[in-house]
C-alpha cells in the first residue's frame, strides 16, 4: 500500500519539497504475522503547501482541494479495510501539519502484498500490472528478503526530473522489527539495533528513486523452533 499512498500524494500536492520525511515501519512476527506502519510527514512544508492549495491550477495543472484530498485518501482507506487479513486498521491524515499515517496488523507477509495488489489493480481499472508478480517481502525459516515493489520502481520513473530534485534533502527511513535476534543484514548501509531486534536503513527521497535497490536487503534471524511463517 505503500506505493499507493506516496503516489497519491505525489499527484496531490503537485510537487514534494525537500522537507518530507517518510517512515517505513514493519513488525515481523515468527510466524509471519505482524504489523505496517507507514507515515509521510510533510509538515515543515506546511507553508507552501497551504500556498500551493490556493491555487486553482499550477503548471497546466488543476490543483486539489482538501476535500478532494480526503476523498482520495478515505477511497484508498475503505479498499484496505475490505481486503483479507487485514486487520486493526488505523488511518489518520492531519491537514494541518500534514501529517499522514497508515498502522495495520496482516495475518501474514503474503496478505499483506495480496492487499496492495489487490488495490493497485482497482486503481487501474482491473488492468494487468506485470510488475505486482514479483514479491517483495519473502520470509522463509530464519532470514527475510526485502525489496521496493516493482511497481513503485515505474512509478518513480513517472516523476519528473523538477520534483525529484526537491526530495534531495527529504529523508526515508526503513525499519524491520523481528521477535528474535537479527545475526546478519546484507545490506551494508543498515544499522542493526542495541537490542538486536530490528533493522534499519536511512537515505532520502531522491537517492532511492534513482536507485530502488538502496533498501534492498536480506535480514538472518536466530532460528526458532516454532518459526512456520505462513
Amino acid at each position: 500500500m505503500k506505493l499507493l499512498f506516496v503516489s497519491l500524494l505525489v499527484i496531490l500536492f503537485s510537487t514534494l519539497s525537500s522537507c518530507i520525511e517518510i517512515i517505513d515501519d514493519i513488525t515481523v512476527n515468527n510466524d509471519g504475522s505482524g504489523t505496517f506502519k507507514y507515515t509521510v510527514n510533510l509538515s515543515s512544508s506546511k507553508v507552501k503547501i497551504n500556498s500551493i492549495l490556493s491555487l486553482d491550477s499550477l503548471d497546466g495543472k488543476k490543483v486539489p482541494s482538501i476535500s478532494d484530498i480526503s476523498s482520495k485518501l478515505s477511497k484508498l482507506e475503505d479498499q484496505l479495510a475490505e481486503q483479507e487479513g487485514i486487520s486493526n486498521l488505523n488511518f489518520t491524515s492531519d491537514y494541518t501539519n500534514f501529517i499522514f499515517k497508515i498502522n495495520c496488523d496482516f495475518s501474514s507477509l503474503k496478505s499483506l502484498q495480496s492487499a496492495v495488489k489487490e488495490i493497485a489493480l482497482k486503481e487501474n481499472n482491473g488492468k494487468a500490472i506485470p510488475e505486482l508478480d514479483i514479491e517483495w517481502l519473502i520470509f522463509e525459516n530464519n532470514y527475510l528478503i526485502r525489496s521496493i515493489p516493482h511497481i513503485t520502481i515505474a512509478k518513480a520513473s513517472q516523476i519528473n526530473k523538477t520534483d525529484t530534485d526537491l526530495m534531495k534533502e527529504g529523508v526515508y527511513t526503513s525499519i524491520t522489527r523481528f521477535e528474535n535476534e537479527v545475526t546478519e543484514s546484507e545490506n551494508k548501509s543498515a544499522r542493526i539495533s542495541k537490542n538486536k531486534k530490528a533493522v534499519m536503513v536511512r537515505t532520502n527521497p531522491y537517492l532511492l528513486i534513482q536507485n530502488p535497490q538502496l533498501l534492498d536487503n536480506t535480514i538472518h534471524i536466530k532460528e526458532n523452533a516454532e518459526n512456520t511463517p505462513k
